[in-house]
């Protein structure tokens, strides 16, 4: 037993030094990008999949659980493989032209989103959208920061707070199409199937009667 654990002991020996290595930084930096990817997109997928399946969703437990592993394992990749292209041509860029400039960062981004997130599916939708809400928000603080809008006199937000919410909830009663339709399922749920009931049972205990009364 103590001479299988040897060839063990020596290549995790080799692999340490190697992590150590300086030249080689970049390209395993790349390579712990991916795995940072896959594990995040799992962790905020899985989860998220999980409840929104089983609150909305109607089908087998099999088919349930088919379409959460297959929403976790498509945030993974598609994380991964952005988080890999991202780092890599920063990487690139950066050996190329001597040292790294704020373009870099964009260009490198605007490659990975256009190959990893270029398709138009509901998983990277969610994500483009949950990102240009962050985009919007982090912009306005910066225009304030560098003076190309005064600064408030009073906290906006909850000017921001009243516009979104009477804004989505117009294009909910008046053009729901547009909405996309995670968001239509959880609207429906709250200001369509609470109109609806017929005793009890669905009014308190269940959102719909599963009967034939």
């Amino acid at each position: 037993a103590a001479g299988g654990r040897d060839p063990l002991r020596a290549l995790l020996r080799a692999a340490n030094a190697l992590l150590q290595q300086h030249r080689y930084r970049a390209a395993l930096a790349v390579l712990k990008g991916f795995r940072n990817g896959a594990v995040y997109g799992a962790k905020v997928r899985a989860p998220h999949a999980l409840v929104m399946t089983f609150l909305f969703k109607s089908g087998s437990l099999k088919d349930k659980l088919k379409s959460i592993a297959q929403a976790t394992y498509t945030h993974s990749r598609n994380l991964a493989f952005f988080v890999f292209t991202y780092k890599g041509l920063m990487a690139l860029q950066s050996r190329l032209q001597g040292g790294k400039i704020p373009f870099h960062s964009f260009f490198a981004a605007c490659i990975g989103g256009w190959l990893v997130f270029g398709d138009n599916n509901p998983i990277n939708s969610q994500i483009i959208m949950y990102l240009l809400s962050r985009i919007l928000f982090g912009l306005s603080r910066l225009a304030v920061e560098k003076g190309y809008i005064p600064s408030p006199k009073k906290d906006p937000f909850p000017l921001v707070a009243a516009l979104i919410w009477g804004t989505v909830l117009w294009l909910f009663e008046y053009h729901r199409q547009t909405l996309q339709p995670s968001l239509q399922s959880s609207m429906t749920y709250l200001y369509d199937d609470s109109n609806v009931w017929h005793d009890i049972s669905d009014f308190l205990i269940y959102n719909k009667r599963t009967d034939s009364k």
